[in-house]
């Protein structure tokens, strides 16, 4: 019992602090363009450079 006593303390604070980060990541836009984060991955970067 002594354990959990412990260990749900830090599952919740754990829980909170992803949401935490999920909530920054919202609301600095990395979420914002997920099509062009598709595409880029298929354009070669080498046929640029020469």
């Amino acid at each position: 019992m002594t354990t959990l006593m412990f260990l749900i303390p830090i599952a919740l604070g754990m829980g909170a602090l992803g949401l935490v980060a999920f909530f920054w990541a919202m609301k600095s836009g990395q979420y914002e363009d997920l099509e062009g984060a598709a595409t880029r991955i298929l354009i070669d970067d080498e046929e640029d450079e020469a």
